[in-house]
């Protein structure tokens, strides 16, 4: 079934979004109870490939044209898993011949940030757009906008309904600070009255979803012109493999040793602490230069929503709460000690780069050091980091 987006501004329709019903005189008609289902058997992946592939085909044969976009969901467990053979044509032509926009749910964004990321990319890389789903359903997740750099946001229904609460208020303005700075689109969800739709619009929101436009259903045979054209994030420059060196192509490092750093390091965590919602990144060369740290950290992961380190001899979960990412001993990023905090508003980052020149003791050790609060380095730089992170199985 197709429900029509629409231009708040005059009403006309500028997209759909697929929703997949299971057989109608079943209990697996709901797509909750669909999924459900497929969760013990296994075939969570499979169905997701399946469900994606059946709402390709009846766009393709409806023949909707390219200027409408045609919005499909995404369930994490298929992110890593390859599409089965039988379904590449039609997911091939789809790409080529539609105007394909990817949702991803917000609730999504800490199941396994890796994979989230690598398919982002490659399906920009197809010409694909992202929208962020449920927008608000989870405000700690908002320090992730820019990690997703969403072409379309998509305010939660509650969100819209709850008008002028104080956490309306905390997710709206987050929203409107990451429209105004990437140009990401505001879709409001749920909207069922004029007073939605006056909310809404208050809101920022410029495309609108809900029972006032329009119930699920067959697409129309006949189609509007183009709407309003949706915007392209550009894919970012992550020619650097760390870090260190995607900061160094924009910055002048200085030099200073171990024993000037670890106050400056300590500053920039505790503003993981100090943000409302936030993910903290850290790079540690070795495990053994964590563990003094590893009570402070378990004290960071429960504020923060994602709280990852790096380094050799790294278990998966150093100390409760955070995620460790063990790296390979001839891996660049064993000669950096980044700290990277972005919050909802601010992003503050320490990039060193280990001199590995002979010293007296350990806290003289020097270091190459670039810090910066620019918004779009850190977020680049925080993105060869969480490429690292590992598959999450389950």
């Amino acid at each position: 079934m197709f429900q029509p987006i629409v231009a708040i501004s005059d009403g006309r329709v500028a997209g759909y979004e697929a929703l997949i019903r299971g057989p109608a005189d079943s209990v697996l008609h709901s797509p909750a109870q669909l999924f459900e289902a497929a969760r013990p058997a296994g075939r969570t992946a499979e169905l997701d490939w399946i469900a994606r592939s059946a709402t390709f085909q009846h766009a393709l044969d409806a023949r909707l044209p390219e200027h409408l976009p045609l919005f499909v969901n995404v369930e994490p467990a298929s992110l890593r898993a390859a599409c089965p053979p039988d379904l590449i044509a039609v997911n091939e032509r789809a790409y080529r011949e539609l105007q394909v926009v990817v949702e991803i749910t917000e609730r999504q964004l800490d199941h396994d940030p890796a994979a989230l990321v690598a398919s982002i990319t490659r399906l920009r890389e197809r010409s694909a757009r992202i929208a962020l789903d449920d927008v608000g359903a989870n405000p700690s997740t908002l320090a992730t906008l820019p990690l997703i750099a969403p072409e379309v946001i998509k305010l939660d229904r509650g969100i819209v309904h709850s008008r002028g609460s104080r956490l309306a208020s905390r997710v709206v303005n987050a929203v409107l600070a990451e429209s105004e700075r990437t140009g990401a689109v505001i879709l409001a969800e749920g909207i069922e009255t004029d007073r939605d739709l006056t909310v809404a619009a208050s809101m920022g929101a410029t495309l609108g979803q809900g029972w006032f436009f329009g119930y699920p259903g067959a697409l129309p045979h006949h189609h509007p012109p183009a709407g309003p054209e949706l915007p392209r994030m550009p894919t970012g420059d992550l020619a650097a493999r760390t870090p260190f060196e995607h900061a160094r192509r924009f910055r002048t490092a200085r030099s200073t040793t171990k024993e000037l750093l670890i106050p400056l390091s300590r500053h920039i965590e505790s503003q993981g602490l100090s943000s409302e919602s936030s993910v903290l990144l850290s790079t540690f060369q070795h495990h053994r230069y964590f563990l003094p740290t590893a009570r402070r950290y378990r004290n960071l992961a429960t504020r923060a929503f994602v709280v990852a380190v790096f380094g050799t001899d790294m278990p998966g979960e150093p100390c409760p709460g955070v995620r460790g990412s063990a790296l390979r001993a001839d891996d660049p990023l064993v000669a950096e000690w980044n700290v990277i905090v972005i919050g909802t508003y601010f992003a503050c980052a320490l990039f060193a780069c280990d001199r590995r020149a002979p010293s007296t003791s350990e806290n003289s050790r020097e270091f190459d050091v670039i810090v910066s609060y620019d918004r779009d380095l850190i977020i680049d730089a925080a993105r060869t980091l969480v490429s690292r992170l590992p598959a999450v199985t389950g």
